[in-house]
């Protein structure tokens, strides 16, 4: 059942990716989603970009009609919103973690990096495309790459992932981005030994696990993921290689 909400503040991340804050009584974990509409936008899946207290956040980054039309949105007009769903990271007191975020992806992982104050890693095409910079600094040690080397590191996030790895020891990797950048984080976590978490990308119309648009090997990345570790990961030969459009249709990369 769906909760009708009034947005209390909307903030500019860069050029094209806001942040809406709203109030919502429901619990919620770091990694956890939302399904959320607002008139005149279809049901959309977003990360909870903030999920301690009673205001919750989500980061919204304008490419389709439905997160277009979000960017018109302002202080007061109503979202509907179910949820929080999903499994979100699995966090430990006493852990240290490293915390790589690609794009968008930065808005799932940031609940849990400020909630140990963790490494972060914060991976873009160019310097304008870094978003939740100024939030993370302030209880993050951040590390930033860009595609470009406008800002940071000149390589990407998981170049930047294995010189940290190098340098100083941590106990599980946790990350959420394009899943070019987790196939690739995947492989290196597994070649260095490393356990990790990640948040993996697949359409999602339900959001409670009845649909089946978002199933990969058999599980429901909206119900058993989104986040999943890398022993689930060992057995899905289907991540890295297939994809499935809104439909739910198996496309082969």
């Amino acid at each position: 059942m769906s909760e009708v909400v009034r947005i209390a503040s909307v903030t500019r991340e860069n050029y094209d990716t806001m942040t809406f804050s709203f109030p919502l009584k429901a619990d919620a974990k770091p990694g956890q989603f939302v399904m959320v509409r607002c008139e005149g936008s279809e049901e959309i899946p977003m990360s909870l970009s903030s999920t301690a207290g009673g205001m919750k956040s989500i980061t919204v980054k304008a490419i389709g009609p439905s997160t277009k039309r979000f960017h018109e949105l302002k202080a007061g007009d109503i979202l509907e919103v179910r949820g929080p769903y999903g499994n979100g990271y699995t966090l430990e007191s006493g852990k240290r973690y490293l915390i790589v975020a690609g794009g968008v992806g930065t808005a799932s992982v940031m609940p849990a990096a400020e909630m140990f104050g963790s490494d972060l890693i914060i991976g873009a095409r160019t310097d304008k495309d870094v978003i939740l910079l100024d939030r993370a600094k302030q209880s993050c040690e951040v590390s930033i790459s860009t595609d470009d080397g406008s800002m940071g590191f000149h390589g990407n996030a998981v170049q930047l992932m294995r010189q940290k790895l190098e340098k100083k020891k941590y106990d599980c990797v946790i990350a959420c981005g394009p899943p070019i950048m987790l196939k690739f984080l995947y492989l290196a976590c597994k070649e260095l030994g490393m356990e990790c978490q990640l948040s993996l990308e697949r359409h999602m119309k339900c959001g409670a696990g009845v649909c089946g648009c978002c199933v990969i090997d058999g599980l429901r990345v909206c119900k058993d993921g989104p986040v999943f570790t890398g022993e689930q990961i060992a057995f899905m030969p289907e991540f890295g290689t297939v994809r499935r459009d809104e439909c739910g249709v198996v496309i082969r990369k």
